[in-house]
């Protein structure tokens, strides 16, 4: 996929997402290690409601309000994804340009990575007038 000239590198890992917290001067608290720590190992995407419900069903002390606090706070800092459904958000462990793949079966959300042929990005740029300088995909279908 293209760059969009990050400056940041990517958060591919837990650890990553855990410096990124760190050098963006957010505290890494429990209860924000625990949301953390629940997307990476889930890998999937998951309403605030199923987050809290994990967490809780792990044994792990943390209420509603502070779910939906650090996950607005991870998300709006670039940390997590948040995913805007008709139905809620859902949030992932993948911050960085990617694309989903939607099956309209079971209602999940893969993350998967796609390059467009540079042919297609000239033809774009070329009909719209505006430089491409990243992109994402949503695909739509049912489990074969």
């Amino acid at each position: 996929m293209k760059e969009q000239g990050a400056k940041t590198k990517p958060i591919h890992s837990l650890e990553d997402a855990i410096e990124r917290c760190q050098t963006m001067g957010m505290r890494v608290s429990r209860q924000r290690r625990y949301i953390l720590e629940l997307l990476w190992e889930a890998q999937e995407h998951l309403s605030a409601r199923e987050i809290y419900d994990r967490l809780n069903q792990q044994g792990k002390d943390i209420g509603h309000t502070s779910v939906y606090q650090n996950l607005e706070a991870l998300s709006s800092q670039g940390i997590i994804e948040c995913v805007e459904r008709c139905d809620g958000r859902l949030y992932g462990n993948i911050s960085d340009s990617h694309s989903h793949v939607n099956c309209l079966d079971s209602d999940r959300i893969i993350d998967v990575r796609v390059e467009l042929p540079e042919t297609l990005i000239k033809q774009i740029e070329e009909q719209t007038g505006v430089k491409i300088t990243d992109y994402r995909i949503d695909f739509y279908g049912y489990e074969n």
